[in-house]
């Protein structure tokens, strides 16, 4: 049972931001850190992905567990009330997610995806963002 009641929840759900999110930040000054240099919210691609590596031409997406349902993970909760509405946004938000990197892949762009749990440590981000550009670093 949600312990607040429907104007307040909707209040706090509304200030859940889209851009600029915590692990969005974090990600974004560790790679900085690492000598990649990036663009953001390229809104002329699919999707406007969160951050674009135009010179490896990656994107990079850091999702939020319970928005975009990362499977297995403890944050990807269904809220107990209003059910059938949720389960569809969250359809939605996956099936959006399928289109859109389907779209990327088309146009030539790999497709990273780095989760909210995934960002909570510098260390993790890190160990990620080199294997990911691992070949990269070294030029």
């Amino acid at each position: 049972m949600d312990n607040l009641d429907p104007a307040h929840r909707s209040w706090l759900m509304a200030r859940v931001g889209a851009k600029n999110t915590t692990p969005e930040v974090r990600v974004r000054r560790i790679a900085h850190s690492l000598g990649l240099r990036f663009r953001l919210y390229r809104a002329d691609l699919p999707g406007s992905p969160d951050i674009v590596f135009p010179r490896w031409k990656i994107v990079l997406f850091v999702h939020g567990c319970f928005w975009h349902r990362h499977s297995g993970c403890r944050k990807a909760t269904m809220p107990k009330t209003n059910p059938d509405f949720w389960r569809a946004k969250f359809s939605r938000n996956i099936q959006r997610d399928m289109e859109v990197c389907h779209a990327l892949r088309g146009l030539g762009w790999r497709i990273e995806i780095i989760w909210e749990c995934e960002a909570k440590s510098d260390d993790q981000i890190r160990s990620r963002l080199l294997k990911i550009f691992g070949f990269a670093l070294t030029e």
